[in-house]
């Protein structure tokens, strides 16, 4: 086992999500930190509330590139011969949470991040994207009727979990499975607040990129 290139590509992937996407796009080109604005997190979601769609598609697509990036170096690891296939799950797993608490807890911003969803959907995309692809359909159905990411977030979290105890969704390693469930549990947990709007009819609605004013 090769410690040190392990070791180095953990820290990659931490720093690879912790690029923050959202502060970066406000800071540039509108002048704004996007985490005093708005729901104060610096995500996707945020970014499509207070700048638009345009710079909100671009922050998305950046996010989930980071989380798919991240994961995807446990592929590196194995073709280097640092670990050996049956340890690849536990690798990918472990470079994806390192993304998503990268994104959550970014070094270049002060450790104040967003809440990860597109992080946790690049990550899921580079190990289970046959099932991940079922979940985009859905967050986006859920999307297009409702307007709301955060239930679009969480329905889709959740559609992931159920899949799985499907046979054709059915992972080999049963961790997958568990994992899945466990990030539905920690899906609904941080929008928990989110929660309460929706049920207060507070909640914001977000501009649908695909629709025109």
């Amino acid at each position: 086992m090769n410690l040190p290139l392990i070791i180095g590509l953990l820290v990659a992937a931490y720093l690879l999500g912790s690029i923050p996407t959202a502060l970066w796009v406000g800071q540039r080109f509108f002048g704004l930190d996007i985490r005093e604005h708005g729901s104060g997190n610096a995500g996707a979601t945020n970014t499509f509330r207070v700048l638009g769609k345009k710079p909100g598609s671009f922050v998305m697509a950046i996010d989930v590139l980071k989380g798919w990036a991240a994961t995807s170096l446990a592929q590196v690891m194995l073709s280097q011969g640092a670990i050996r296939s049956e340890q690849l799950l536990y690798f990918q797993l472990a470079c994806g949470i390192l993304a998503i608490l990268g994104h959550i807890y970014p070094i270049f911003a002060g450790f104040r991040g967003g809440k990860g969803v597109a992080t946790v959907l690049g990550m899921m995309l580079a190990i289970a994207p046959a099932t991940v692809g079922v979940c985009i359909l859905v967050f986006l159905a859920v999307l297009a009727v409702s307007q709301y990411v955060s239930l679009s977030s969480m329905t889709a979290g959740v559609t992931f979990a159920l899949l799985q105890l499907l046979p054709a969704f059915r992972p080999q390693n049963p961790l997958l499975l568990w994992f899945g469930f466990v990030l539905a549990a920690l899906l609904i947990y941080t929008h928990r607040a989110n929660i309460g709007r929706l049920r207060a009819g507070t909640e914001s609605r977000v501009p649908l990129p695909w629709k025109r004013k």
